[in-house]
């Protein structure tokens, strides 16, 4: 049903007993009717209209865990959040918000996006929230973050693209269970060098059909017809909007500056001229029984993949996956980048080898140099060791050694985390 439909039917009593609700684009109001529903209802979308505020008795949806507002023009993130008592997730993105009062931050809250709003301040109370694991702030004017963060024991994904950070906060390294980070378009990333790539004329171009589609940009089969042969390759399309992680521009860049590497997508050039004045990016064409090794979090898992139940793993190919997204990482990490976004989700494979390549860099960041770098980096050293566990878990007979050494990826101190280098040859070995 359209949003008209489920309004009549929600009016009627129709929806009696329902636990998800969508009424997005066009709300001026919230409805009363709403309130009916409040022993069972858990998912609320309000998403696209014209509401500047939520009821007063908001908090009468007590058994509400879930609720998108994005693309409402709030000034400020509603007070009466914090009265929902099961609220844990809440989308605020595109609203053009200016205050988040500490009132408004429910107690378990545990997934905050705010991506691309107006706000310059958070409360400390939002670092105290001892469930919070994701939280989205791409696209604000954010200059500084509360000392409260350094205690966030459960923070696993920050997104802090396109603020004002003159500074990366001293904690941001220290969290014991932090394992995705993206910080690019602040003044505190380090500034780099134009990649050298080539320029690739849209009129070279024959562009085929969509292979994809992700929050950055749409993917197309291509042939270009290139100074040496023509070849057939993947053409990245930018939808030039901000996402979750930043802007495109900086994916482009991050892509670019990565260079070549066997374990990823890499970038062949950059488009030039398009007729509408769109960015693009050539990228290797995979086989076409390449596949994606695993869906994005849901609402339920938050900050891990969704796997195929039916997925099942050889030892050996759960090994040379690991160590293709291994390899990736240290060649980034040589390279002067924190990808941001290792994940299964992101990992492209062939299900008849297990050869796989480490993709999308829509959350990648400069790693300064010295020691910042080096704490970042084993940052990412847990998102290998998660995506290393997650690869076991799907194996009959998993070594039981990567296991150990997963888990020594994951531990809680960072400095204590194994170079990924280690990780590679321990993989070497048992596959030896």
């Amino acid at each position: 049903m359209d949003r008209s439909e489920t309004l009549a039917a929600l009016r009627r009593g129709d929806l009696g007993g329902a636990r998800e609700l969508r009424l997005p684009d066009g709300l001026t109001a919230v409805p009363r009717e709403v309130f009916a529903l409040a022993d069972t209802l858990e998912v609320l979308d309000l998403g696209r209209g014209d509401l500047a505020d939520l009821p007063d008795d908001f908090g009468r949806l007590h058994r509400l865990r879930v609720l998108f507002c994005s693309g409402n023009p709030f000034p400020r993130l509603p007070p009466v959040l914090g009265a929902c008592p099961a609220l844990s997730q809440l989308g605020f993105r595109g609203c053009g918000i200016r205050e988040v009062p500490a009132e408004s931050l429910p107690r378990d809250l545990r997934w905050l996006t705010l991506t691309d709003n107006a706000i310059a301040e958070l409360p400390a109370a939002l670092g105290e929230r001892p469930l919070l694991q994701k939280l989205m702030l791409s696209g604000n004017r954010i200059a500084a973050l509360p000392d409260s963060f350094a205690g966030a024991a459960r923070l696993e994904l920050i997104r802090l693209s396109c603020n004002r950070l003159e500074a990366l906060p001293p904690w941001l390294g220290t969290l014991p269970r932090l394992a995705w980070v993206a910080y690019a378009g602040n003044p505190a990333e380090p500034a780099s060098e134009p990649a050298d790539a080539p320029r690739v004329p849209w009129a070279d171009l024959d562009v085929g059909d969509q292979l994809g589609e992700g929050a950055s940009g749409r993917v197309f089969r291509a042939a270009w017809r290139g100074p040496i042969a023509a070849q057939d390759v993947a053409l990245k399309l930018f939808k030039g909007a901000m996402t979750s992680d930043g802007l495109p521009e900086r994916e482009m860049e991050a892509c670019l500056a990565a260079g070549t590497h066997p374990a990823l997508t890499g970038a062949l050039g950059r488009l030039h001229d398009h007729p509408a004045g769109v960015q693009g990016l050539l990228l290797r064409l995979l086989p076409s029984h390449w596949r994606v090794l695993a869906g994005p979090p849901s609402l339920a898992s938050c900050s891990r993949d969704v796997y195929d139940p039916s997925l099942r793993l050889e030892p050996a190919e759960a090994l040379r996956i690991a160590r293709s997204v291994a390899e990736a990482v240290t060649h980034l990490h040589g390279r002067g980048l924190l990808h941001g976004d290792v994940y299964a989700h992101n990992t492209l494979w062939d299900a008849a080898t297990g050869a796989a390549v480490l993709s999308d860099f829509g959350a990648a960041s400069a790693l300064p140099d010295g020691r910042g770098g080096a704490v970042l980096a084993r940052v990412e050293v847990r998102a290998v060791g998660i995506l290393i566990d997650e690869l076991l878990d799907r194996c009959a007979t998993p070594p039981e050694t990567l296991r150990a050494l997963a888990q020594a990826c994951m531990q809680p101190d960072p400095d204590g985390r194994p170079a990924l280098d280690a990780v590679i040859a321990e993989i070497d070995r048992l596959q030896s």
